[in-house]
């Protein structure tokens, strides 16, 4: 019994790590190896709803959620030009039809395919790379005048486009003619250090009557995704919305394909945001006055594989000749935790812990700190194990203790096997028998393997959505946290350390389950070939404290290289 309930925790440990060798895979734009998906991923031709190539939010959002077709009177495109902006962390081109930001480096942060480059989160290209971020303004009353929206033309002010060493803010800013009656200006706000770009919106009513408007703020991103396994359990990429009644919503590429997604409804805060690996950027309405805007949240399919998220707050009542502003923040950068829990409420929840993410957030935490102190995230990991195995130090002990039990009592136990053999019933009661004698709790040894498996899952989603390991170095050859060991020592050593603690384990008595017990590490070694160092540092560390504690165990037992 004890035999087999040990075989049934080692393949469900096995059945985690093939599931975690998969999400690797996924993450890293390979199909999965053992669980395909039977979902198809969401198509490039997706319909599109009628007129819905302009991207303009209609007047009204339809009752599912999602917003209905654009209004019919398309605006043609116009001439225009970009604007190339360069700060500490940017590098930006934003288009001067409808000052919409169409390209946006990340300068801090190299891509992963060519490192000579920098991240690119906006880009203007074809549907399968378009990810922009517009606002403009709309007309509540749908067969009335149009206004100046992400497609009108607008005018750059001349100044500076480029950040000077020692200037702490750049302003650019953009003015539309008038359309409808309201002139619409946008000035957007770039602050060192902070990837936190503000955006001031001034409408400005040139008619002689007062006027309602909404103002938009918008991000539209190609739907593809990495392909999820069977399970559905890959960090989420697709537009999300926060509010602080119905806290984080996730709107899936799928659900808004078949208009079955359900943005929050209407409130007088919140965000809207477009998550991916490792990167954010999300509208957020701030300054004075704020949360006095009652906003709604849309989402649409554009067709070509375009998706939209959309934030719409109805502006007051604007007097002729007067003038009405708005202040917004767009985000546009990584998914660091401190940071983003400082720019808005809830805002750190788009970074993905997966299933244990009530084990995750602490563990990332306490991994923060640790790199606080050492400044080393290699380092950290292994410190972050040894505080580990510090706290489960006596539950630890004890099962130790109980798998050394069991090993000693091991030639007793196989003894009487051979010996009753074609007597299955007599054999199970002689076997209590003799662990009751020996007072051996025949499932003590299983405790740690239990412990771990939610503690090593939690560690891999932390190390698979935190930006910090995205190519931070350890030691020597170790460059990236993030990506697989180039030179496969690391893979090796903890191939050695397994079978080495497996030595230390109890032998089954089955000859077939002993042979499995010494093949499963050198299964799992052929996926640890592919997971992310810090990942397999983890399991070095752990391995090797456990065999320390395990060999002191079975030394003062006596029963240390007994069979």
């Amino acid at each position: 019994m004890l035999d087999i309930r040990r075989t049934i925790l080692w393949v469900i440990f096995g059945f985690s790590l093939v599931l975690l060798w998969d999400q690797w895979q996924v993450f890293n734009g390979n199909k999965p190896t053992f669980l395909p998906s039977g979902k198809p991923t969401v198509a490039a031709n997706a319909p599109a709803t009628a007129g819905a190539t302009n991207g303009v939010p209609t007047a009204s959002s339809s009752t599912s959620g999602a917003a209905g077709a654009v209004p019919t009177q398309a605006a043609a495109p116009a001439a225009s030009e970009r604007i190339a902006i360069t700060t500490d962390l940017f590098k930006a081109d934003i288009d001067s039809q409808g000052a919409t930001v169409d390209h946006l480096e990340l300068l801090k942060y190299e891509d992963n395919g060519d490192r000579s480059k920098h991240v690119v989160l906006f880009e203007d290209g074809s549907p399968a790379t378009r990810y922009v971020a517009q606002s403009g303004l709309i007309n509540p009353v749908d067969s009335g005048d149009r206004f100046p929206n992400h497609l009108t033309p607008m005018a750059v002010k001349s100044g500076p486009h480029e950040m000077a060493d020692g200037q702490n803010a750049l302003e650019v800013t953009f003015e539309s003619q008038p359309v409808g009656g309201l002139k619409y200006i946008k000035t957007y706000i770039f602050n060192r250090g902070s990837y936190s770009i503000g955006v001031r919106h001034e409408v400005v009513n040139m008619s002689d009557k007062p006027r309602d408007a909404q103002l938009y703020l918008q991000l539209v991103r190609h739907g593809t995704v990495a392909a999820g396994t069977m399970f559905g359990t890959n960090t989420f990429t697709g537009p999300a919305a926060y509010t602080n009644e119905k806290k984080f919503h996730k709107l899936d590429f799928k659900d808004i394909a078949k208009g079955k997604a359900e943005p929050p409804p209407a409130a007088n805060d919140g965000w809207v945001a477009m998550v991916q690996h490792y990167f954010v950027s999300a509208w957020l309405l701030t300054g004075a006055g704020s949360d006095q805007l009652k906003r709604e949240f849309r989402v649409r399919d554009l067709g070509d594989n375009l998706y939209s998220i959309a934030m719409v707050a109805a502006l007051p009542k604007i007097a002729p000749g007067t003038t009405q502003v708005v202040s917004s923040s767009l985000f546009a950068g990584p998914e660091i935790e401190r940071t983003l829990e400082a720019t808005a409420p809830g805002l750190d929840l788009v970074k993905d812990y997966g299933i244990f993410a009530i084990i995750s957030k602490p563990l990332y935490w306490l991994l923060n700190e640790i790199h606080a102190l050492l400044g080393n995230w290699g380092w950290s990991i292994v410190a972050l194990v040894v505080l580990l195995k510090a706290a489960f130090y006596w539950l630890n002990a004890k099962a130790y203790a109980s798998m050394a039990k069991m090993k000693s009592i091991s030639p007793k136990v196989t003894e009487m096997r051979e010996r009753l053999k074609d007597k299955p019933q007599e054999m199970q009661q002689e076997m209590m028998r003799i662990y009751r004698e020996e007072k051996v709790n025949p499932m003590g040894g299983c405790v740690p393997i239990v412990i771990q498996i939610p503690v090593f899952i939690a560690l891999y989603w932390v190390l698979l959505s935190s930006v910090e390991m995205r190519h931070a170095p350890w030691i020597g050859w170790i460059h990236d946290l993030s990506a697989p060991d180039p030179w496969y020592i690391l893979p090796v050593v903890m191939t050695g350390t397994s079978l080495f603690q497996t030595w230390l384990n109890p032998t089954p008595p089955d000859p077939m389950q002993a042979k499995l017990m010494w093949i499963m590490p050198l299964a799992f070694s052929v996926m640890f070939i592919f997971f992310p160092a810090g990942l397999v540092l983890y399991w070095i560390t752990n391995n090797t404290l456990s065999i320390t504690q395990q060999w002191f165990i079975n030394k003062r037992l006596g029963v240390l290289g007994k069979k």
